[in-house]
C-alpha cells in the first residue's frame, strides 16, 4: 500500500533533518545537508506520486559525493527527532527495504531484507544482520495496513 505524503510530512521531515526543503515542482522536494566536521554533503529528494504505468509510487533519491541511491515504491516513513534521522522504506511480500538518512549528512540503505530478520531475535544474528535489524525495527509497526504517520501512533 503506497501511502500519500503530505506537506506537514514533508515539514516533519524538515524538522527531524533540521534543512528547510526546496520545492523543485509540484511533487518534488530536495533537502541539502552539510556536516562541516566531517567534511560531509548530502542531497535528499523526495518524489512524491508518481504516475508508473497508471500506478502511484513515491521514490526518494539520495546524492552523496560519488554515491547515488534510490528507493522506489517508498511506502511511508519514521522519522525520528530522538535518533536525528528519517527512515523512508518500502514494504512488499515480507520484504522491507530502507533507506536511513541522518541529520549529520550520513546515508544507509538496507536492501531485500526478509520480515524474519525484522521480526525475530536479533541478538541472535550476525553482527552485519543485527545492525540491519535494529536500524529496520522502526518499519515494524503493529496493523501496517493502518499505518500513520503521527508521532503518538508508532510504537
Amino acid at each position: 500500500m503506497i501511502h500519500n505524503f503530505t506537506g506537514e510530512n514533508v515539514d516533519e521531515i524538515a524538522n527531524v533533518l533540521e534543512v528547510r526543503p526546496k520545492a523543485l515542482g509540484d511533487d518534488i522536494y530536495r533537502f541539502e545537508l552539510v556536516n562541516e566536521e566531517e567534511s560531509r554533503k548530502l542531497a535528499l529528494e523526495i518524489h512524491l506520486g508518481l504516475d508508473i504505468d497508471n500506478k502511484t509510487m513515491n521514490m526518494v533519491s539520495v546524492y552523496s559525493g560519488a554515491t547515488f541511491m534510490q528507493l522506489h515504491n517508498c511506502t511511508a516513513f519514521v522519522a525520528s527527532k530522538m535518533l536525528k534521522q528519517v527512515t523512508f522504506f518500502g514494504k512488499q511480500q515480507g520484504i522491507t527495504s530502507g533507506l536511513i538518512v541522518e541529520v549529520g549528512a550520513g546515508c544507509s540503505l538496507y536492501a531485500n531484507v526478509s520480515d524474519e530478520i525484522l521480526t525475530g531475535d536479533f541478538t541472535k544474528l550476525p553482527e552485519d544482520l543485527m545492525m540491519c535489524g535494529v536500524a529496520l525495527s522502526l518499519t515494524e509497526t503493529e496493523g501496517f495496513d493502518d499505518f500513520t504517520f503521527d508521532e503518538d501512533d508508532v510504537s
